[in-house]
């Protein structure tokens, strides 16, 4: 297959993309750019090779969602955010770990899908509730957590630990998933 056949496929491929997969990796560049712009708002110095290697690993994600590209992104975006951002929880973490999560989500869902297929509103309506119950346990978690190590409390790290196995469970379940065989 000459470079000329590749590109007309791709190009073919691209014109016959569903709604619901475009909509899937839309989401997914827009919360991959929100996770590299906010740490980069930050006061503190963010590291030049976050954007550097975040960038193209977004574009990866968003073109092939089932390669390896989503997870080196995110682990960028964290190990760049460990690095130099300060010890205490802000809105730019809280900001960051949810379009971490929605990427995530949005990322896993695209994965499923060949980009020609065509999604019905009832399999996107699936990944809403879970997706919606995540986003909103993301900053509940990160205050909390923000609380029980601001009181020192013995065993704070049972506590979050604790807290993160719920709302895995939550969405778990809301997700329909069921813990036997069917």
């Amino acid at each position: 297959m000459t470079t000329a056949d590749k590109l007309t496929l791709w190009l073919a491929q691209l014109r016959d993309t569903g709604r619901g997969v475009l909509v899937a990796r839309s989401v997914i560049a827009v919360a991959g750019a929100v996770a590299i712009v906010v740490p980069g708002l930050g006061v503190w110095d963010q590291l030049d090779l976050v954007p550097m290697l975040a960038i193209p690993l977004l574009a990866v994600t968003v073109v092939l969602p089932d390669s390896l590209g989503g997870v080196l992104f995110l682990l960028v975006v964290t190990i760049g955010w460990m690095v130099r951002a300060p010890a205490e929880i802000g809105w730019e973490l809280v900001l960051t770990a949810i379009a971490a999560v929605v990427m995530h989500l949005a990322t896993a869902f695209a994965a499923q899908l060949p980009s020609y297929v065509r999604v019905e509103r009832r399999a996107l309506r699936r990944w809403v509730l879970p997706g919606a119950i995540a986003v909103l346990v993301v900053p509940v978690i990160a205050i909390a957590a923000a609380l029980v190590r601001g009181a020192e409390v013995p065993g704070s790290l049972l506590v979050t630990v604790g807290a993160l196995v719920l709302a895995t469970v939550t969405v778990w379940f809301a997700a329909g998933q069921r813990l036997g065989r069917d």
